[in-house]
């Protein structure tokens, strides 16, 4: 009896054996407990297998997406670095993959890339009219000094902060200055006045302090030879100096040519900083050659060596543009050019940091990738432009920073991009193809002034105040409206050898 019961009991379904390893089995030899029905226990290695196998091509899959991705960043990167051409020409060097990667430090932009130009001059179809002006429909310029601050009028006049505010509010009719204010310097000669009336596309340099000679430019069309006015804007010194070293050909009208270039003297300089006085060419085109629709601006050192049509069309008419600038090589921040500025002794230390204060203040933050445009630092030796009214705005405000403040005007390019708020509108064009236009020649002699060196505003001071300019930059001695001292500078790391 007791043997039955035992065997009865043994013979009960363990609920709990699974937890004590124990297992209890059916009449058809399934494991209870575990499969309720024998056709689960069948079903069970397949689903576990069609499982395993699909985890695995997830993963199969995503390696090799990522490796897709890796390979096509290589392909990409390889393209914008690479010396054959028609890769090259394929590289998007306007992506974000390739900014970032630039950022980064681990694309080295290529110092020169093919330029993607027009095949032929005669080909380019040359646009109609003028692109309409519908922010700015007309603007004038400030011509007379009311201040009672100097008896001799200053090149941009006695801008004072409230001006300089009201400047950068956009109306359908504006007046600003932007220099040239009567009797402050830079007057052309009647023949060249008469002469540049009939320039309606013009390529302009300028050599100031006898630091240059003229460049003739190479690979120049005989349609643009018709078509445009190649201006060489000198000043008196330059001018003996050119005169003394290179052939100079005087026309019947009175005109002075070396090669193609038309020498335009500007006497009286406005400034006592030779480049100070280069900007007002630079910048202010327009105002020298008002009759003017296109320009291109290069600077003194440079030989052009594409031709002027196949610029205008790449720069600005293809992609529907007014103005076009080239990408600073290694600088997208401002505060970094400008350390990079004081670095290499290009204006006084303490003036530079006074000047982006200011602009801290004035709350132009460091340059990121959240910003639409892809760098606030341009190369300014190359412009090309159409002479719209919001252009030319554009232009006098750029210029009344260079005026007030320092003569760097690449640190005041975005400042002034910034306090449009996204109206000026242009075309940032890779740095490799801006050292693509030019071939470089050195300066006859190193530039250098006094004020480059000094290293405190105490030396400044007293006696040393004859180190200062005595027409330029006098935004920086005039008291501010605002708290300056609580201004802390952005943090800044060398981004490259050449600082």
């Amino acid at each position: 009896m007791e043997g039955d019961i035992q065997r009865s009991v043994s013979l009960r379904p363990n609920r709990r054996g699974g937890d004590r390893g124990e297992q209890s089995f059916n009449s058809k030899g399934d494991v209870e407990g575990l499969f309720p029905s024998g056709r689960l226990s069948y079903d069970y290695p397949a689903k576990t297998a069609w499982r395993m196998g699909f985890v695995r091509l997830v993963l199969v899959a995503g390696i090799i997406w990522m490796l897709l991705v890796v390979s096509a960043s290589l392909f990409h990167v390889w393209s914008c670095q690479t010396s054959v051409a028609f890769f090259s020409a394929i590289c998007n060097r306007e992506s974000k993959v390739n900014k970032i990667l630039d950022t980064m430090g681990i694309v080295s932009a290529p110092h020169r890339c093919p330029i993607p130009l027009a095949s032929d001059p005669d080909q380019v179809v040359i646009p109609k009219g003028r692109t309409p002006d519908e922010i700015v429909k007309n603007l004038t310029y400030v011509l007379e000094d009311n201040s009672v601050e100097s008896t001799s009028p200053l090149f941009g006049g006695h801008e004072t902060w409230s001006e300089r505010e009201k400047s950068f509010e956009l109306n359908s009719t504006m007046e600003v200055h932007c220099g040239f204010i009567k009797n402050s310097g830079a007057e052309m000669d009647p023949a060249d006045v008469r002469f540049v009336k009939n320039c309606q596309f013009v390529v302009a340099s300028g050599i100031f302090d006898g630091y240059d000679v003229p460049h003739q430019p190479s690979n120049i069309s005989p349609r643009s030879k018709e078509l445009f006015c190649f201006l060489m804007v000198v000043d008196e010194v330059s001018l003996d100096f050119i005169k003394s070293n290179v052939t100079v050909r005087k026309d019947a009208a009175g005109g002075l040519w070396v090669g193609v270039w038309r020498l335009i003297l500007l006497r009286h300089s406005p400034y006592d900083e030779p480049r100070r006085n280069g900007k007002v060419p630079k910048i202010l085109t327009h105002r020298l050659f008002p009759q003017a629709q296109y320009s291109i601006w290069i600077d003194g050192k440079m030989e052009l060596v594409v031709d002027p049509l196949l610029m205008l069309e790449r720069y600005l008419w293809r992609g529907n543009h007014t103005f076009a600038i080239a990408q600073h090589k290694h600088h997208k921040n401002i505060y970094e050019e400008a350390d990079a500025n004081k670095r290499r002794k290009r204006y006084a230390r303490p003036l530079i940091d006074l000047h982006m204060k200011i602009y801290k203040y004035e709350g132009m933050e460091p340059w990121s990738f959240k910003k639409e445009n892809p760098s606030d630092v341009p190369e300014g030796a190359i412009i090309v432009r159409e002479h719209t009214a919001l252009n030319n705005l554009f232009s006098c405000l750029w210029f009344n920073e260079v005026d007030l403040f320092t003569p760097r005007d690449q640190l005041s390019f975005g400042y002034v991009v910034y306090r449009l708020k996204g109206s000026f509108k242009f075309f940032m064009f890779p740095n490799c193809e801006y050292n693509s236009i030019f071939v470089l020649h050195p300066h006859t002699r190193e530039h250098s002034s006094k004020i480059e060196w000094v290293k405190s505003l105490k030396e400044l001071e007293g006696k040393g105040s004859a180190m200062r300019e005595s027409r330029g930059g006098l935004g920086l001695w005039t008291p501010y409206p605002g708290d300056l001292d609580a201004v802390v500078l952005p943090p800044v790391a060398r981004t490259s050898k050449a600082g």
